[in-house]
């Protein structure tokens, strides 16, 4: 039988209780946070960091932003990343931010005896902290795991006019895509609306003879160009480099154009590829787009 993975517990609670004795603690257990403990075998997850935290307020703050992101399931999230609490505790351990925001009714929900905030409160801290690519990064990877509503998250902020950051939040709900499959992918895609591209559609579906399909990054259907970020795996495992050699061969035969992007290319020689692409399928300068992220890479670098 597999056994559960060892779970963080308040030190001097153990000792009370007589479940630990003081020796054991010091020498087989490590301390996440004050007075909060973990076996020294088990390497900290962002889960595992989430609960040290709370157990540090003595199980009353709620976990919010980015940790309460990964309670709902979003991915991309490294484990070293600061758990954020809406606690009323400017002396936050290190690796722990918290915050003194407004909670209102309807927007926290329980894992257990643990407070997290509901999925639209979570979107719309993430929305508007940060930088816009982060916080549509966020986003990105929330709504992924968690499917929201734009029209919920903004009803939510109109319970809080005098919050900050209500802004750059309406500008990223409008360029989140729950279709985006890492952030090198939404940071391709932002990219391209930036650049002045029509916003592309994502996971453009291809369906091939068995029955099964392809889904392509990102793209305009109407013009059949694609353009997909590439990961390693195709270097490193050579079933996926067969499958990726009979992908690639199945998309040219269906007439797409296929723009791969590597983590090495410039961004500059990603949209000089796009623009020649878009130009040479459409016979046609690429159209102006007047979105907000456009506006705004003209006065500040999105990134």
């Amino acid at each position: 039988m597999r056994q559960a993975a060892p779970q963080p517990f308040i030190g001097s609670e153990a000792l009370r209780a007589g479940a630990i004795t003081w020796h054991d603690l010091t020498k087989y257990h490590r301390a996440l946070m004050p007075d909060v403990y973990l076996d020294r075998r088990a390497e900290p997850t962002m889960r595992t960091r989430t609960v040290a935290a709370w157990l540090w307020t003595h199980r009353r703050a709620v976990v919010a932003g980015v940790a309460a992101s990964a309670l709902h399931g979003a991915k991309w999230i490294d484990d070293d990343t600061p758990v954020e609490l809406i606690w009323p505790n400017a002396r936050a351990p290190s690796g722990v931010v918290t915050r003194a925001d407004l909670l209102l009714d309807g927007e926290t929900q329980s894992w257990g005896a643990m407070r997290f905030t509901t999925v639209e409160r979570t979107a719309f801290d993430l929305g508007r902290r940060g930088g816009l690519f982060p916080a549509v990064t966020r986003l990105d990877a929330l709504a992924q795991a968690k499917r929201f509503t734009v029209s919920d998250v903004t009803e939510l902020a109109k319970r809080h006019p005098h919050t900050k950051g209500l802004r750059q939040l309406d500008t990223a709900l409008d360029l989140v895509d729950a279709g985006a499959d890492s952030p090198r992918e939404t940071k391709l895609r932002l990219r391209l609306i930036a650049a002045g591209f029509p916003r592309p559609q994502t996971q453009i579906p291809l369906l091939r003879p068995n029955g099964r399909w392809y889904y392509l990054d990102m793209g305009w259907e109407e013009i059949k160009l694609a353009v997909e970020y590439d990961g390693d795996h195709h270097r490193t495992s050579r079933p996926h480099y067969v499958a990726d050699a009979e992908r690639q061969e199945f998309i040219a035969r269906t007439g797409w154009t296929h723009i791969r992007v590597l983590a090495e290319h410039r961004d500059d020689d990603v949209i000089r590829r796009v623009r020649q692409a878009w130009e040479g399928l459409t016979g046609t300068p690429l159209p102006s787009v007047d979105s907000a992220l456009t506006r705004r890479s003209t006065r500040t670098s999105v990134w």
